[in-house]
Parts: structure tokens; C-alpha cells; sequence
């Protein structure tokens, strides 16, 4: 139960972000302030597990004599290539970081997670082109389940599109985009690596990225001093370091299939919050359309678990 618990901990963690962020821009802060401390946090956050991590393997080794052939190959040094890899993938979380928490100054905060979330059939899309494969039908089945449940939790029924802000729609799904993105590269990039180095290489290389697009003005004239530093260290906690190791701790205990669907929970977690915190309206067909969401999120896992079981299930003759 403790492995279901941490994934599901780790989900909700980043339902608390866009609630956090609105609250920084209601300060007066920027986008590149807001972004800026918080993968500042994240990567000394994610260099000290590293570090700590490493220093616990080796004391283990050096008390059994000899090191483990698992301990062994997570001390082995990564290469510069491989560093330079695990950078490279970390930067699309940056740019959905960017996107996502500029779309929040145009559009409500429960309908920017609604557009972020359409990464689940984005990825299947991106998935299909490039494997050249088309979608079968729980896809399909789930794709349109996902299409109408947004339209009902946007309020796109309820309002129409002339309500919203397009600037904000169209930033929350390139969001979307570069999310979907980042699951695809992160996955792909050094698998053999500790979770904890992939992780904290992949934070450098995001902070590298944006210290380009946003010099960090703000460690320099003062400004980290001031309220900006509490939303900073909150979104750098909830954001980049608590999630990572949570589910570096529950995923190989429970499998990807499962976290996937307890890792939905971030959406009404999100809505709740801005409903509660922001008083932001969030009308009953919204809500409806938050439960259809994850149960669109949730069905191909559910099938995919299904059929498993369904395999492994012994026939008596």
C-alpha cells in the first residue's frame, strides 16, 4: 500500500503547482522570477539526493566487503555524452514549465491543467506518426472519451470559445506538446542510469536552458530575498524533487501501468484547489467533465491490465 500511496503523494504534488504559481503573479512577480527560483531549488534539491544517494551505496558496499553488481553499475561514472543526453531531455520540462505557467495569466488555472492534460492523446498521436502505426480501437474509444470530457470540464459547453482567452488556450496545449515530448525523450534517455543522477543532469540542463532565455537578474538585485523565495522553494519542492523521488520509489513496485492511472489524480487536484484557493468557478458539468477526463486517462491501462490477467489466468480443461 505504501508504493500506491507514494505515487499517488507524488501525483498531487504537482497538482498543487498552478495554484502556487497564480498566487507568485498575483505579487507581481514574472515568469522568468517564478520559473527561475523554482528550478534553482530543484536542482540543489536534486544534487543533494544525488550526492547522498551516492554516499549511501558506497557505505553499503564498503560494509558487505564487496559492492553488489546492481550498486556497482549505479556508482559507474556517467560519460559526457550521456551527461549531455539526460540535459538535453531535461529541457522540454523548462519549456512546458514556460508555457504552462505563462498560459496562467490568460486563462483560469482549472482550465490551463484541463489543456495540459491533453498530452495523453497527443503522445498517442505523436506516437502514431512516427511509428506509422495507426491507433486501435480502445485508443480510438479512449480519444474520444478524453475530446468530450475536455469540452464539458473546460466549459467550452457551457460558455463557448469567444469566452476564453486564445493566447492562453494556445499556450496550455503547447504545453501539452512539449510535455508529451518530454515523456518520449526522458524515457529513451540513459534508462541504466540511478534515477537520482538521471534526475538531477536532467534539472541542469533545464536551468542551463532557461538561465539562457531568463538570466537570473533576480539573484543579483535582491530580489530572491523577498516573498519570492518562499514560492520558489515551494515550487521547487512540490515541482521538481518531491514527485521524482516518490515515484522513483512506488513505479517499480506497482508498474507504469498503474502509476499512470493513480498519476491522474494531479488534474482534480488542480481544479480543487483553484476552486478553493484562487475562487475560481468550477460549475457541476466541469466537475463531470474532470471524471470523464480520468476515466479516458485511466481506460487503455485498465485494458491493458485486464488482458493481462486475462493471459496469465490458468484454463481448466
Amino acid at each position: 500500500m505504501k508504493y500506491y500511496l507514494s505515487v499517488l503523494a507524488g501525483a498531487m504534488s504537482y497538482g498543487i503547482l498552478s495554484t502556487i504559481v497564480v498566487l507568485a503573479y498575483g505579487e507581481g512577480y514574472k515568469l522568468g522570477e517564478v520559473v527561475g527560483t523554482q528550478l534553482i531549488t530543484g536542482f540543489i534539491l536534486s544534487w543533494m539526493l544525488a550526492l547522498y544517494s551516492k554516499f549511501r551505496m558506497k557505505r553499503k558496499s564498503q560494509a558487505d566487503g564487496k559492492p553488489s553488481a546492481a550498486v556497482a553499475k549505479a556508482l559507474q561514472k556517467l560519460t559526457w555524452k550521456q551527461r549531455l543526453l539526460l540535459m538535453a531531455a531535461g529541457t522540454p520540462t523548462v519549456i512546458t514549465g514556460l508555457v504552462y505557467y505563462q498560459s496562467l495569466r490568460y486563462i483560469p488555472a482549472s482550465l490551463a491543467i484541463i489543456l495540459l492534460f491533453q498530452f495523453t492523446w497527443i503522445s498517442v498521436l505523436i506516437q502514431a506518426v512516427s511509428k506509422r502505426q495507426r491507433p486501435d480501437k480502445v485508443t480510438f474509444l479512449t480519444l474520444i472519451i478524453l475530446f468530450g470530457g475536455t469540452l464539458l470540464a473546460a466549459g467550452f459547453l457551457e460558455q463557448g470559445l469567444g469566452e476564453f482567452n486564445g493566447l492562453g488556450i494556445a499556450l496550455g496545449l503547447m504545453a501539452a506538446v512539449s510535455y508529451s515530448l518530454f515523456v518520449m525523450f526522458s524515457g529513451k534517455a540513459v534508462p541504466s542510469a540511478h534515477p537520482a543522477f538521471r534526475s538531477a543532469w536532467m534539472v541542469t540542463g533545464g536551468l542551463i536552458l532557461l538561465c539562457i532565455l531568463f538570466p537570473p537578474t533576480f539573484l543579483f538585485n535582491g530580489l530572491i530575498w523577498s516573498q519570492l523565495l518562499v514560492f520558489g522553494l515551494l515550487l521547487g519542492f512540490f515541482g521538481a524533487f518531491i514527485p521524482p523521488v516518490l515515484f522513483a520509489v512506488g513505479v517499480p513496485h506497482i508498474g507504469g501501468d498503474m502509476a499512470g492511472i493513480l498519476g491522474a489524480v494531479e488534474l482534480p487536484i488542480a481544479v480543487l484547489l483553484s476552486s478553493i484557493v484562487l475562487h475560481e468557478h468550477v460549475s457541476p458539468l466541469q466537475w463531470i467533465g474532470v471524471i470523464v477526463v480520468l476515466i479516458g486517462v485511466a481506460l487503455p491501462e485498465i485494458y491493458k491490465l485486464r488482458m493481462r490477467r486475462s493471459r496469465n489466468t490458468p484454463i481448466y480443461s
